[in-house]
Protein backbone atom coordinates (compact mmCIF):
# COMPACT_ATOMS: atom_id res chain seq x y z
CA UNK A 1 0.00 0.00 0.00
CA UNK A 2 2.40 2.31 0.64
CA UNK A 3 3.68 2.30 -3.05
CA UNK A 4 0.49 3.09 -4.05
CA UNK A 5 -0.23 5.65 -1.53
CA UNK A 6 3.53 7.26 -2.68
CA UNK A 7 2.45 7.67 -6.10
CA UNK A 8 -0.84 9.00 -5.42
CA UNK A 9 0.34 11.97 -3.32
CA UNK A 10 -1.41 11.03 -0.38
CA UNK A 11 -0.98 13.47 2.53
CA UNK A 12 0.59 12.12 6.29
CA UNK A 13 -2.75 11.61 7.91
CA UNK A 14 -4.52 10.47 4.56
CA UNK A 15 -1.48 7.64 5.01
CA UNK A 16 -2.09 6.80 8.50
CA UNK A 17 -6.04 6.79 7.90
CA UNK A 18 -5.71 4.67 5.18
CA UNK A 19 -3.83 1.76 6.97
CA UNK A 20 -6.56 2.20 9.84
CA UNK A 21 -9.34 1.91 7.29
CA UNK A 22 -8.00 -1.12 6.05
CA UNK A 23 -8.46 -2.90 9.35
CA UNK A 24 -11.80 -3.98 9.31
CA UNK A 25 -13.53 -2.08 12.64
CA UNK A 26 -16.81 -2.26 13.35
CA UNK A 27 -19.75 0.85 12.83
CA UNK A 28 -19.95 2.27 16.63
CA UNK A 29 -15.89 2.07 16.78
CA UNK A 30 -15.88 3.95 13.55
CA UNK A 31 -18.96 6.77 14.39
CA UNK A 32 -15.93 7.32 17.72
CA UNK A 33 -13.23 7.77 15.29
CA UNK A 34 -15.25 10.11 13.29
CA UNK A 35 -16.06 12.19 16.52
CA UNK A 36 -12.69 12.38 17.65
CA UNK A 37 -11.79 13.56 14.19
CA UNK A 38 -14.42 16.23 14.05
CA UNK A 39 -13.70 17.20 17.94
CA UNK A 40 -10.00 17.59 17.46
CA UNK A 41 -10.45 20.03 14.69
CA UNK A 42 -13.24 21.59 16.15
CA UNK A 43 -10.98 22.82 19.48
CA UNK A 44 -7.80 23.87 16.76
CA UNK A 45 -10.34 26.06 15.12
CA UNK A 46 -11.64 27.48 18.68
CA UNK A 47 -8.08 27.88 20.09
CA UNK A 48 -7.17 29.71 16.30
CA UNK A 49 -10.11 31.83 16.80
CA UNK A 50 -9.42 33.04 20.33
CA UNK A 51 -5.85 33.66 19.76
CA UNK A 52 -7.34 36.18 17.09
CA UNK A 53 -9.96 37.35 19.40
CA UNK A 54 -7.28 38.53 21.91
CA UNK A 55 -4.92 39.90 19.57
CA UNK A 56 -7.97 42.17 18.17
CA UNK A 57 -9.10 42.78 21.25
CA UNK A 58 -12.23 41.44 20.65
CA UNK A 59 -15.23 41.31 22.85
CA UNK A 60 -18.95 40.43 23.48
CA UNK A 61 -20.24 43.97 22.66
CA UNK A 62 -18.18 43.34 19.42
CA UNK A 63 -19.54 39.96 18.54
CA UNK A 64 -23.37 41.46 19.36
CA UNK A 65 -22.64 44.88 16.77
CA UNK A 66 -21.20 42.34 13.86
CA UNK A 67 -24.75 40.18 14.43
CA UNK A 68 -26.66 42.94 13.67
CA UNK A 69 -25.33 44.40 10.95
Amino acid sequence: MQELATNQNFSNIQLELLKLYSTDVKENELLDIKNYLAKYFAEKAINEADVVWDAKNLDDDTMDKWLNE
